[in-house]
């Protein structure tokens, strides 16, 4: 089994969320910027931005990363989680349609979300959800 965390951070918040998600799942963790592995290589995968905007995810290097390995996902266990600074956290919401869409198997039913930078509890569930995806 391979298990890779991939994110995008603008202000750390979600950096530090993918320390603690890779901590549980023991698994790399590669800036999205860094990753020029093959999504096919990994059996696992948490995948985590932050909202941007409109409640979207961030658009010049995430977006694209992901729209382009979105075929490669289908029976894969993927978790999701990212911080926010307003909204209601829409932007998972349709993220994790996206990733059922796909034929994903989004492990706990949704994703994580922390608002502005991540207390400590926000960190103990994102290791709670690194280990959960690599059960």
């Amino acid at each position: 089994m391979k298990a890779a965390v991939i994110y995008w951070s603008g202000t750390g918040n979600t950096e530090q969320m993918a320390a603690a998600v890779a901590e549980g799942a023991g698994a790399e963790l590669i800036r999205v910027s860094d990753f020029s592995g093959d999504i096919a290589e990994y059996d696992r995968l948490a995948f985590g931005c932050s909202a941007m905007g409109d409640e979207v995810l961030e658009e010049e290097e995430f977006e694209p990363f992901f729209a382009a390995i979105e075929g490669a996902l289908s029976g894969k266990n993927i978790a999701l989680f990212g911080s926010y600074g307003w909204g209601d956290g829409e932007w998972m919401r349709n993220w994790e349609d996206r990733v059922k869409e796909d034929g994903a198997v989004l492990v706990g039913g949704e994703g994580l979300i922390a608002n502005e930078a991540p207390s400590d509890e926000d960190l103990e569930k994102c290791r709670e959800l690194g280990k959960a995806l690599v059960q």
